[in-house]
């Protein structure tokens, strides 16, 4: 099943990207309008987060989203086939702001959001840097997808570890200089080991893992947002959140990548995935220890 799959998408692949984003707007069509796909948990979040705008604005901020989704997953298709040159045509950053940690001699962490095309910017990240990368990640569940997704993630070297093999694989990197990928806005799995804050009008939990990381090893932390200038183009804007993560007070980096992930989002909503339930847990008394932050709310 597998290489019909890579043998379907190699085919797929190698269509010009005009006919892709026509088959991209199909899609649209079918996955929008006719199945609504995930609509109700898409409409919620963006009503959570932006109270202040009309019924139709958010519909106009969720019909792009669903545009730059479907875009997203013909693009990672475009992948099996896509020339490196190709894409970095395609994927343009500031990638300079690496150089002097590089060249200090230390590892750092890459801090950024769910926004599209992150399987671009990879990719294209890779050929810009000395560091050898490596991406904390969530397996597919699907094992025809996953094995094939692996594929097209690590073809430029990167190295991408599972989310549930972190504590004991990073280790054997001690002696690697690194650049450590990380998309931390993700919902934490345990709602006592994360940080609390207000994130888009709502006590929001953030996982723990990255900043705890980057102060154990004093490690210098970049923040990654990313643009689309136009359809299939996109730039990535890069910025160093911190030289030494340890110097900070605890919660520190997280409040600084909360506040930086919703201004994000609110100049470009329509760029961040709005289609997994970011606000499935509710704040609750036993959180309280774990806010960073002002204005701790209220328990209902």
């Amino acid at each position: 099943m597998y290489y019909l799959i890579y043998g379907f998408f190699y085919l797929v692949s190698l269509l010009p990207m005009r006919i892709l984003y026509i088959i991209s707007d199909g899609f649209y069509i079918i996955f929008y309008r006719l199945l609504g796909y995930r609509k109700t948990v898409v409409m919620d979040n963006l009503q959570k987060a932006f109270p202040e705008k009309t019924n139709e604005e958010l519909i106009l901020i969720a019909k792009k989203f669903y545009h730059n989704l479907i875009d997203s997953f013909i693009e990672t298709i475009k992948l099996v086939s896509a020339s490196n040159k190709f894409l970095q045509k395609r994927v343009t950053a500031n990638w300079d702001v690496l150089e002097p940690v590089y060249k200090s001699g230390k590892s750092c962490q890459m801090h950024l959001g769910h926004t599209f095309n992150w399987e671009w910017g990879q990719h294209v990240l890779t050929q810009f840097t000395n560091f050898q990368i490596l991406v904390v990640y969530m397996p597919i569940s699907n094992k025809n997808f996953e094995r094939l997704m692996y594929k097209l993630r690590t073809r430029n070297g990167n190295i991408f570890i599972s989310a549930t093999n972190m504590r004991t694989e990073m280790p054997t990197f001690a002696n690697t200089q690194y650049l450590l990928g990380l998309v931390a806005d993700q919902s934490p799995g345990s709602m006592h080991n994360a940080y609390w804050t207000n994130f888009l009008n709502r006590p929001t939990p953030f996982v723990s893992g990255p900043e705890k990381g980057a102060r154990t090893g004093a490690l210098p932390v970049f923040f990654t947002s990313i643009t689309k200038p136009k359809r299939g183009y996109y730039k990535a804007s890069i910025e160093l959140a911190c030289e030494d993560a340890s110097v900070l007070k605890e919660g520190e980096l997280t409040l600084r990548y909360a506040n930086y992930m919703e201004n994000v989002i609110r100049k470009n909503p329509e760029m961040w995935l709005w289609s997994h339930r970011r606000w499935k847990h509710s704040w609750k008394p036993e959180f309280e220890n774990n806010w960073i932050g002002e204005n701790k709310p209220p328990f209902s």
